[in-house]
């Protein structure tokens, strides 16, 4: 008979406090309930989203 193997779980998520406008708040409050993921959910997309398509300018010469 086989094993049954449980290898430990990985934890990759950490716990972040930020301020933000209420407006912002409450539009992803909305959009939560609209799509029916979670607010964390969704900031966590929005700033993965932001990274992967974020261009850094170097401060030029002058």
């Amino acid at each position: 008979m086989d094993k049954f193997v449980i290898t430990p779980k990985e934890d990759k998520a950490v716990t972040m406090t930020i301020r933000i406008d209420r407006s912002v708040q409450e539009a992803y409050n909305a959009l939560s309930i609209r799509t029916n993921r979670s607010r964390n959910e969704l900031i966590g997309m929005a700033l993965q989203y932001a990274l992967d398509h974020m261009e850094v300018q170097e401060k030029s010469e002058q």
